[in-house]
């Protein structure tokens, strides 16, 4: 095997390249914060809802879980510019990726949920709590707190999976690499490059996740102390 590695393309695509993954960051963040909120909301009424509420969660949840994130793309995409509902790539592509990962964040708090001690929630109420407050003082504090780590790496599949974006023309990081190959043949280099910027905004995703969890879940302890 005689293959001369070449990455002299870096030179002139190095701008496209961040912006693609620049692009991706963002996707991924607006991702998370829509994704995890409406994954929350779905774990409450599938836990605390009435029953054909959670039935219609659990159909949810079943559905996005058990058919592939690309179709769910495509759908969003084509399927909808089909019927004449034109979505733009980049809104589509965080659309599929909000649902997609709501149904499993639901599944994660619905967990969390659910191992909170009835106890702790029977002494709420003597305390004069509502069913509100207690959801929102009580639970979902201790349930996202237990899920946290299982959240983390689900956000971070998450983000690796915006590379399927491209299949629907969001220019995030793959597709970029697609274009440069395309125009450099170096697709054995390229793809290096692409492959060490996702495990680069993997740990940057993590080490932020596990931060920002470490302030907040810190700050509640502390809080709880001091009541």
């Amino acid at each position: 095997m005689d293959y001369q590695f070449d990455f002299s393309f870096l030179g002139a695509n190095w701008r496209e390249l961040l912006d693609g993954a620049w692009l991706t960051l963002r996707m991924s963040v607006a991702t998370i914060v829509l994704g995890f909120v409406l994954g929350t909301a779905l774990a409450v009424v599938r836990t605390q809802g009435p029953a054909w509420a959670r039935r219609c969660v659990t159909g949810y949840v079943d559905v996005i879980r058990n058919t592939p994130l690309v179709i769910q793309a495509f759908w969003l995409f084509f399927g909808l510019a089909a019927v004449h509902v034109r979505v733009p790539a980049m809104a589509a592509a965080v659309l599929a990726l909000v649902v997609n990962v709501s149904a499993y964040t639901t599944e994660i708090v619905r967990a969390g949920i659910e191992s909170v001690p009835r106890g702790q929630l029977e002494a709420a109420s003597c305390l004069g709590l509502s069913r509100g407050q207690v959801l929102r003082l009580v639970v979902l504090p201790q349930a996202v707190e237990r899920m946290y780590p299982a959240l983390i790496s689900q956000f971070v599949l998450m983000m690796l999976a915006t590379s399927i974006m491209s299949q629907i023309s969001a220019e995030e990081l793959t597709a970029v690499g697609y274009r440069i190959q395309s125009e450099t043949f170096r697709g054995f280099e390229i793809y290096i490059v692409i492959a060490v910027v996702y495990l680069l905004l993997s740990w940057l995703l993590r080490l932020s996740m596990a931060g920002v969890g470490a302030i907040a879940f810190t700050r509640r302890r502390r809080l709880k102390t001091a009541l």
